[in-house]
């Protein structure tokens, strides 16, 4: 009987990316675009290619529309880490596994490379295959540190914790991620925000705009590491924006958080080189009335619109964009298509 788990895609709401800096953030589930893994028993370990890891193509052409949409790698590598990271973990923590092993294979219908974070959800939803498999269980906290280790230890991916620890959690949290506070308890402080305080939000993105996490992070890193005092200043304040906008969701004033949205793609904008083409998504929203960011590394944004009726102007003023729009699935229970 073949084991199954899912993991979501998600929209970073406010406060990101200071996840990789010892800063705040507030993210929603989305559950129109998911990574399922499947597991089962099997005489030998192997990990079964999806269509994303082709390797056969009709046209040079077609290779190259691959490469644009789905970057280098598929999914194996992420699985193969993964495997070996839950591997190590039981190592250090003197769990002994059975003498078992199994098959495992994926498919996602998150769109690539849209800053919706795809890789974690195939990370996220391969670990909780294998704890199920082997009956291992990792304190949910500490779950989203061996998620991200797959990619920033094993592949040298730079990335921050917010994705793992909303595709761990789900719903809606906010997330400080104090540097005291992650050296004293080993991970951060998640607070679960009821979804029904948030206000009307929307997704929009264009497929042909995929650029993976690493061209988005560009030198910002190297810069932080160096001390630059504006790189510094701005992590402190998307924090600071993410510290008021969980403020007033808690106030039962979700439909104020729009200004810090605003603001935090504005200050991103001062110290990240932004393709001018996904910040357009951004500016169209906005046109119409709608408050709107990037909902991760860029090509996909979230926003906020006030009534149905803006709603549809924002459909429309995007579609000039070829951009798909739609209204995201959060709580649980919305089946999956």
């Amino acid at each position: 009987m073949a084991i199954e788990h899912v993991a979501y895609s998600r929209a970073g709401l406010v406060g990101n990316p200071s996840d990789g800096y010892y800063g705040k953030t507030i993210s929603v589930i989305i559950r129109d675009f998911y990574a399922k893994v499947s597991l089962y028993e099997s005489p030998q370990l192997e990990i079964i290619p999806s269509f994303q890891d082709q390797s056969k193509y009709e046209s040079i052409e077609h290779l190259t529309e691959d490469v644009r949409l789905n970057g280098y790698y598929g999914g194996i590598r992420l699985m193969k880490a993964g495997i070996y990271k839950f591997y190590k973990y039981c190592q250090e923590h003197n769990i002994r596994l059975p003498q078992k092993n199994f098959s495992i294979r994926y498919r996602s219908t998150i769109p690539r490379r849209l800053g919706l974070a795809g890789s974690s959800a195939l990370v996220t939803a391969t670990m909780k295959c294998l704890m199920e498999f082997y009956e291992v269980e990792i304190p949910k906290p500490i779950l989203p540190n061996l998620i991200l280790s797959v990619e920033t230890e094993e592949l040298g991916i730079f990335a921050g914790l917010q994705d793992r620890v909303i595709q761990v959690y789900e719903g809606c949290v906010f997330m400080d991620f104090n540097k005291d506070l992650m050296e004293k308890q080993g991970h951060g402080y998640y607070e679960e925000i009821p979804v029904s305080l948030l206000p009307n939000l929307f997704i929009a993105y264009r497929k042909e705009l995929s650029e993976g996490s690493e061209v988005f992070h560009n030198n910002v890193r190297q810069r932080w590491l160096d001390g630059d005092p504006e790189v510094h200043q701005a992590m402190y304040d998307f924090a600071e924006y993410a510290r008021i906008a969980r403020d007033l969701l808690w106030a039962g004033k979700g439909e104020e958080i729009g200004i810090w949205m605003d603001m935090n793609f504005d200050r991103r904008k001062s110290i990240y080189n932004l393709d001018p083409r996904q910040v357009r998504l951004v500016d169209v929203a906005r046109s119409v009335g709608a408050h709107a960011q990037f909902t991760g590394s860029g090509g996909a944004i979230v926003g906020i619109y006030k009534d149905d009726a803006m709603y549809e102007q924002i459909v429309k003023a995007l579609q000039t964009e070829n951009a798909v729009v739609l209204k995201p699935k959060i709580e649980p229970g919305e089946s999956l298509k």
